[in-house]
């Protein structure tokens, strides 16, 4: 069931330790139906300090789901069937720089994706769209998510670049040491093509990376472990949830929201000609691009 229309609803993308907040309240589990298969798990609905909020396990409550087998369109899709109206992502990730320590969170501004076994657009042979990715995140939300973190007490870095590896293996050094010749910031596994699909169905994204490790190219840190990872991954999870609690009623009050530029990626992306148009395609697009192809 989606939230009410006309209100600001913030989704969240994260793990299970992000939302056991203290003053959760109204919360329900439920499932959405996608056109694009099954979404990670169902939804968790709730409300905090009178913000509508909207949580979803990435991985699937349980860590079931490696990152290669995410059906991210299904993620994005039912999010945006909710109400959902920005979303923040919240990620593991590994450090490729030496001010970036393990327990730091980056709000990161760009992206490299090099995955390459994963869908990466709703949109295809039948209804072809083009969206711009030059700034893939939205600079409002991240302008509150730094103040929320510094309000919070949490030590953070403000811009970055995020290089989107396949996985589930970690990198060789060679990969490592190429990454940092990239002047790349931090790795992971999770955020593409998340952000994309998130552009495509103009909600406003965000990236809270928190880094867990150095990935392997640190001359005084070991090799990249899950142990390693997963004592790291416990400490941020309060950390997580303090921010939420801190950007949520920043959000509320935020009148600028509804006229951000996120909201109306595809004005201008939809190439195909209406006629042409196929319209099993368009049904599956209902949520997605409803704006356009659906006026009211």
């Amino acid at each position: 069931m989606a939230m009410a229309s006309g209100q600001e609803v913030l989704g969240i993308i994260g793990g299970s330790g992000v939302y056991d907040i203290e003053g959760l309240t109204q919360t329900r589990w439920e499932r959405i139906a996608s056109p694009f298969g099954e979404a990670s798990d169902e939804l968790l609905f709730g409300t905090l300090g009178g913000q509508q909020l909207v949580f979803l396990p990435r991985h699937g409550r349980g860590h079931r789901i490696p990152p290669s087998e995410i059906n991210f369109r299904a993620n994005i899709d039912v999010l945006k069937r909710a109400g959902v109206t920005e979303v923040i992502s919240v990620s593991a990730v590994g450090s490729l720089r030496e001010n970036l320590r393990p327990g730091m969170f980056v709000i990161v501004d760009q992206f490299i994706d090099r995955s390459f076994a994963r869908v990466k657009s709703f949109f295809g042979t039948g209804l072809v769209a083009h969206v711009s990715m030059a700034h893939p995140v939205c600079s409002r939300l991240g302008d509150h998510l730094e103040a929320a973190a510094r309000e919070a007490g949490i030590e953070t870095a403000r811009g970055g670049t995020y290089l989107v590896m396949e996985g589930p293996q970690f990198s060789s050094l060679a990969e490592s040491e190429l990454y940092r010749s990239w002047n790349c910031d931090v790795i992971g596994m999770t955020n593409m093509p998340e952000a994309k699909l998130a552009r495509e169905a103009e909600l406003c994204y965000a990236t809270v990376a928190m880094v867990t490790d150095y990935d392997c190219w640190h001359p005084h840190h070991d090799d990249v472990s899950v142990d390693a990872i997963v004592k790291v991954l416990l400490a941020n999870a309060g950390n997580a949830r303090s921010l939420v609690k801190k950007v949520a009623p920043r959000l509320r009050e935020d009148a600028a929201a509804p006229a951000c530029p996120c909201r109306t990626a595809l004005e201008h992306a939809l190439i195909t000609a209406p006629e042409s148009r196929d319209p099993e395609a368009l049904r599956r697009l209902d949520a997605i691009a409803g704006r356009l192809l659906n006026p009211r």
